[in-house]
């Protein structure tokens, strides 16, 4: 198993896991709702709130560190650089023998 399909397999579980944490949560609501109503939260409640923030922006940050990594393992083996038109325009814009630009011999009038 090569390193960028273990980046990919813990990838998926973290994505799995940002979802279930969440769907989890309740909303928030914004705008004006939260201005005129106020939300009152026991202490429970709000340590459970501030767990799943933290849990979420965490997961997230795990998920973008996982992302730059498996780019940086990623080695190139699906690209395209066996594709035969990358062949043959490599082909003709090689020219087959250089020319040397020499000035032309000129006879002097005597």
């Amino acid at each position: 198993m090569s390193t960028f399909s273990i980046f990919l397999v813990l990838i998926t579980i973290v994505c799995f896991l940002l979802i279930v944490v969440i769907m989890v949560q309740n909303p928030k609501g914004g705008g004006l709702s939260s201005a005129i109503g106020g939300s009152q939260m026991l202490g429970g409640v709000q340590k459970t709130t501030d767990f799943l923030d933290k849990s979420t922006w965490t997961l997230a940050t795990i998920l973008i560190a996982l992302i730059l990594l498996s780019s940086l393992s990623f080695t190139g083996a699906l690209s395209d650089t066996d594709s035969k038109i990358i062949e043959q325009t490599e082909t003709t814009a090689a020219p087959a023998s250089p020319v040397q630009n020499t000035p032309a011999a000129t006879n002097p009038a005597k």
